[in-house]
């Protein structure tokens, strides 16, 4: 079966040339770079650099899911290989996500074991816990535990892939359709595995591969687009997914504990900026349809 690998650049020339650097040379992949409309144009400069690899520049910044759908239009393969360019292949990665595609066409998507590339004996994914609807909460199993083999050989269902590297059956993309953009930022993956899972595939995690995460290097470790889209698509993911009753739970317990609750974080942090990010992003789901495309947020203009 082809691979289609595909990764997006915003402003990141460096971190993607280090990103193409570390996929290893294999047959029947082919690589996709779909630029977001950087403020400068490298797309030439790689291009020479590495000849094989498909590049695309986007009109405009469409976040992460408009610009892997961009790539999605692009690739060939059978399988397609989400990865964020801020990561680093490993010997077999690849192989071992494809061969559990092979071996099971129930599974739709899966992900590898997840490193921090920063300290390589820590875990930052090992597969999802489910979502409880009436918080919008679950956790990362492995979060930041130091790898003593506790999770090796292990290639079972999980509640959800990670966004930072999943491989794709494009049957399932077919059926379910591709990641919906007014997400932009965060929960869109979470949102697709959803939308993957009813269209009647699984997710899984396969421990056996594994690749290393920079983690946050375009959007940035806390940053004021950061904090809107994890809270305006927190709320949102609820508002597309959730049944009648727990959505409305949610809404009460975001609006009575949430919201407090990170004033107060942020008054403690100094980050008095946060709260008119957070107001923000609670009124664009009070006044936006949850299927709208205006993101409610002037990104930085180039």
């Amino acid at each position: 079966m082809k691979v289609s690998i595909v990764t997006v650049n915003f402003n990141q020339p460096k971190v993607t040339e280090e990103f193409l650097a570390s996929i290893p040379a294999i047959s029947d992949v082919e690589v996709i770079v779909v630029d977001n409309n950087s403020d400068q144009e490298v797309t030439p400069q790689l291009q020479a650099k590495y000849p094989t690899v498909k590049f695309i520049r986007s009109d405009k910044n469409r976040g992460f899911a408009g610009g892997n759908n961009l790539g999605i239009q692009h690739a060939t393969g059978d399988y397609l290989f989400f990865v964020n360019n801020d990561t680093e292949f490993t010997p077999g990665l690849i192989e071992k996500l494809a061969g559990v595609l092979d071996a099971h066409p129930e599974v739709g998507m899966v992900s590898p074991k997840i490193k921090y590339f920063y300290n390589k004996g820590m875990i930052q994914y090992a597969g999802y816990t489910p979502l409880n609807y009436y918080t919008a909460r679950n956790s990362c199993i492995g979060l930041r535990e130091n790898d003593n083999g506790q999770y090796d050989h292990i290639t079972a269902p999980t509640a959800y892939c990670h966004g930072a590297a999943m491989m794709v059956r494009k049957a399932a993309i077919e059926k379910a359709g591709m990641m919906n953009e007014n997400f932009f930022l965060y929960y869109e993956e979470l949102d697709w595995g959803e939308n993957i899972k009813r269209a009647g595939y699984q997710a899984w995690v396969c421990t056996e591969a594994l690749i290393y995460h920079k983690e946050s290097v375009s959007v940035g470790k806390n940053s004021r687009l950061k904090e809107y889209f994890i809270n305006r698509n927190r709320i949102l993911f609820i508002r597309r997914n959730a049944p009648f009753f727990k959505k409305y739970i949610f809404y009460l317990y975001f609006i009575l504990l949430v919201v407090p609750r990170n004033v107060i974080d942020y008054i403690k942090a100094k980050n008095y900026n946060y709260i008119p990010t957070l107001i923000k992003a609670v009124w664009w789901n009070l006044t936006h349809n949850k299927n709208s495309k205006d993101l409610g947020y002037r990104l930085t203009p180039r």
